[in-house]
């Protein structure tokens, strides 16, 4: 029984820092524990960049040895050499050196889930075909452990030629350390051996390779000869000759399909290797195994996963209040200590109104994207997300996807950017087309805030049983988003993309327990990235808003309102006039006005219509630019923008913000497109300007429309 045992790992290397001396590329199975490995190998030491020519990450680290360092890449998870999505290729061609601009691998160091050794062991016999220095990291050997499983690492290595073995848990750190000591020394481990599940290809392959010159590796020929590699298979006919292509299939795989006859020798191998390696306790005895079978049905499973969104859309109201009420006191407190000391002008108005206005505006959500992002990453470390793609896969078939386009529409949650660059897994164009056109209808991070806005201003803060009515109703926008998208791919798949039902196999991933390290960095990376955009484009948006709303000025010294009688002149009431009548007379309001009648229609006045403009290129500038426009000005710099909201009125005194209003703007944003960002990687997936362009239209167009029908149907009542 293979035991784990707690080694503290530091994040960061320990003595002389060594320059990488050789590229070693991490492989394996896709939830097999690579990239908290990773992590946890390179700590802080990570670069992220595109492979050449493909938009595929590279995810790129240094490894600080005693004696060495190693450059570690970390490649998309697959299942074996013979992948057909974007992400499977790339990492087939970065192993292979395939790739122009990329090095060549000096060594392979591949990831096996010990709780899904089969799968494992498949690619890794694929892989000893390269012949290259090799070693196996076991991972999840505290979940084997927990789950009955007990494998024989000695008989197992002596089974794979002699292959170094390290049993290592990245949540423990159990054998970190021993593993480390041997990627000292891993360019110099002996070539393996050929392969003992089909040596006759294996040899076969040799001998040619060795007949067609240095340009031919051994696995190349071997995908030829499967068919495999449709580039490499015409060669080797026009080298070969076609007669004798054809006479080599014919003794190695007879009438059978090539990679057909291949999974059965490599199979029968690992099933081999298995018995004589690995004892299992029998599961069914284990109330664990029996809970983890409930939540595989359909119904239990369809609950716990409605049950887990909205206790995160609870936890995003209810714990993120006390840091988001302290955000507001330092950023109202700031404010007001600039306008005092620095006195009214046009310098004190700008970094009051201007910069903290606008951008604290955005700043004060950060608590809430991080819980948001925080659970998110939990689940997805732990393994329920893959099984969510299992779970939805029957509901996904309604609409013509598969599973596989549940997890990119789930990333969408956190940023429709990943997610659309996450459908590189699906093979068939056309399904991954239709989940790259309905992933940003999903709530993203950049809706919260606004969301967050609109709901603490407008809906009581109260419970229904033991549901916040708040987070109630930002579940309700979230299942919109949900309902939207899958109606888009239905009508999409019905139409213009239509095409056979795609297939899906996956191999559900073991619970386990989230890596705190890894989790903290990838909140810290997603913390990171909110704030650059607040202080970068929001910033400049807040400012150039500002500028806006400020000027020209208008001498308002004598203005009185010709509603008050001069007589009994309120002050307050008159200093509110003149900031309403600055504001309407400079470039924003004047701007504003000219595009009024467009929204007119929704109930929007001219301030809220130059603000959802003006987030047309990003969603999230939306609540910096309200935040500014009534800043500006304004005689309740204390009050927070909700409580400016509830106040806004038309000329003729009737509240803007009608709660009919208000839900008509909350559907235009759930099903609106406003992301700069989205539409150009729409453009660069898709490799094609019509895909963005339909779906800015389309969206924007629903979202317009859904909003005009709330409103003048809920302001009849």
């Amino acid at each position: 029984m293979i035991e784990a045992k707690e080694v503290k790992i530091p994040l960061s290397g320990i003595g002389i820092r060594h320059k990488a001396r050789a590229s070693i590329a991490l492989v394996g199975n896709p939830n097999a524990g690579k990239s908290t490995l990773f992590n946890r190998l390179t700590g802080l030491r990570q670069t992220t960049a595109n492979f050449p020519g493909v938009t595929v990450e590279k995810h790129q680290g240094t490894v600080q040895l005693t004696n060495n360092a190693l450059s570690l890449i970390d490649l998309p998870g697959i299942y074996s050499l013979d992948g057909n999505s974007v992400d499977e290729r790339i990492a087939v061609d970065v192993t292979l050196g395939r790739v122009t601009g990329t090095q060549r691998p000096s060594g392979l160091l591949v990831v096996i889930d010990a709780t899904h050794i089969y799968q494992g062991l498949y690619l890794l016999e694929q892989l000893l075909e390269l012949q290259l220095p090799t070693m196996v990291a076991l991972t999840m050997i505290d979940a084997a452990t927990a789950n009955g499983i007990s494998i024989d690492t000695t008989a197992l290595q002596i089974a794979l030629g002699g292959i170094p073995i390290y049993p290592v848990s990245s949540i423990t750190g159990h054998g970190l350390e021993e593993l480390k000591a041997g990627l000292e020394n891993i360019t110099a481990i002996s070539t393996p051996a050929i392969p003992a599940s089909w040596p006759e290809l294996s040899e076969t392959a040799q001998q040619l390779s060795e007949q067609l010159g240095a340009d031919w590796q051994r696995i190349d020929v071997i995908q030829a000869l499967l068919q495999t590699h449709p580039g490499f298979e015409g060669k080797l006919g026009q080298l070969l000759g076609s007669d004798t292509v054809a006479s080599l299939r014919l003794r190695l795989f007879g009438d059978a399909p090539p990679p057909a006859v291949e999974a059965r020798h490599r199979y029968q191998w690992v099933k081999g290797v298995i018995g004589n390696v690995q004892e299992q306790a029998p599961l069914y005895t284990k109330i664990g195994a029996r809970i983890l079978r409930w939540t595989n049905q359909p119904w239990p499973a369809t609950a716990l996963f409605f049950a887990v969104l909205l206790l995160v859309f609870q936890a995003v109201f209810t714990w993120a209040t006390p840091m988001m009420d302290a955000i507001d006191r330092i950023s109202s407190g700031l404010a007001s200590w600039i306008v005092t000391h620095i006195g009214d002008s046009a310098f004190s108005s700008f970094l009051a109104d201007g910069v903290i206005a606008g951008v604290g505006s955005v700043i004060i959500f950060l608590p809430q994207i991080l819980i948001l992002f925080l659970f998110i990453i939990i689940l997805e470390d732990t393994g329920y997300l893959a099984r969510t793609s299992f779970l939805m896969d029957r509901v996904m078939r309604t609409v013509g996807l598969s599973g596989q386009s549940v997890i990119p529409m789930l990333s969408s949650f956190a940023c429709a950017v990943p997610s659309i660059m996450a459908t590189r897994v699906i093979p068939d164009r056309r399904d991954r087309i239709a989940t790259i056109l309905a992933a940003p209808f999903m709530t993203c991070s950049a809706r919260l805030p606004i969301y967050a806005l609109l709901i603490a201003a407008f809906v009581p803060n109260q419970y229904v049983g033991w549901f916040n009515l708040q987070g109630l109703v930002l579940f309700g926008l979230y299942l919109m988003g949900i309902l939207g998208g899958l109606g888009t791919a239905l009508l999409l798949k019905s139409s213009a993309l239509k095409g056979p039902k795609p297939h899906f196999m996956l191999a559900l991933p073991e619970f386990r327990v989230p890596n705190i390290q890894t989790v903290a960095f990838k909140l810290f990376d997603r913390g990171r990235i909110f704030l650059k955009r607040a202080g970068t484009v929001i910033f400049v948006v807040a400012i150039l808003v500002w500028t806006l709303a400020y000027f020209p000025r208008m001498d308002t010294t004598h203005y009185v309102p010709v509603t008050v009688a001069t007589d009994s002149i309120d002050q307050s009431v008159t200093n509110n006039a003149r900031s309403a009548a600055q504001m309407e007379q400079s470039w924003l309001g004047r701007i504003g006005r000219t595009i009024e009648p467009v929204f007119k229609p929704l109930g929007w006045d001219w301030r809220v219509s130059s603000a959802v403009v003006a987030g047309f290129p990003a969603r999230e500038v939306v609540v910096a630019v309200m935040g500014t426009i009534y800043a500006v000005g304004s005689d309740a710099d204390d009050q927070r923008l909700s409580e400016k909201l509830r106040a806004a009125k038309w000329p003729d005194g009737k509240l803007i913000f009608t709660l009919p209003m208000v839900l008509g703007l909350l559907v235009f944003y759930a099903w609106c497109l406003q992301c700069a960002a989205t539409l150009a990687t729409i453009r660069r997936e898709t490799n094609s300007l019509r895909w963005p362009l339909f779906a800015w239209t389309y969206m924007t167009t629903i979202g317009y429309v859904g909003a005009l029908i709330v409103y003048q149907v809920g302001s009849l009542f």
